[in-house]
């Protein structure tokens, strides 16, 4: 029901972080910054909760009117989406940020690689 919103949640956190963050960023061009990565996060969470949104739309849990999330109407609705939300949403939330971060460190791993290939020429 509204399971997305705590991804969401944590992009607009991420995006925070981010935009804080480039303010203070000095790091080299030829360096994937630390920046650049937090924005990953945020459009891999963004991207997900999207679509999670439009899958809601699709099957009329959502509407365009007040309250929104249809299960806000009912009080036993709403039991039924918190628990959602805590279960099925942070799950999504978690699992979204490891495979971040699995993609984080591959992308540290090359670029070590690659510093290396260029110490060695």
């Amino acid at each position: 029901m509204a399971c997305f919103l705590v991804p969401c949640a944590e992009a607009i956190v991420m995006k925070a972080v981010e935009k804080k963050a480039s303010k203070k960023s000095t790091e080299e061009v030829s360096h994937i910054s630390m920046t650049r990565k937090l924005g990953w996060l945020s459009n891999m969470l963004f991207g997900g909760s999207a679509l999670l949104a439009f899958e809601h739309v699709w099957h009329g849990e959502i509407t365009p009117w007040a309250p929104f999330v249809t299960a806000m109407g009912d009080s036993a609705d709403m039991v039924e989406m918190f628990h959602e939300m805590a279960t099925v949403g942070v799950t999504m939330a978690v699992i979204i940020t490891i495979a971040w971060a699995g993609i984080v460190a591959v992308a540290n791993r090359m670029e070590k690689q690659a510093k290396k290939e260029i110490a060695k020429a």
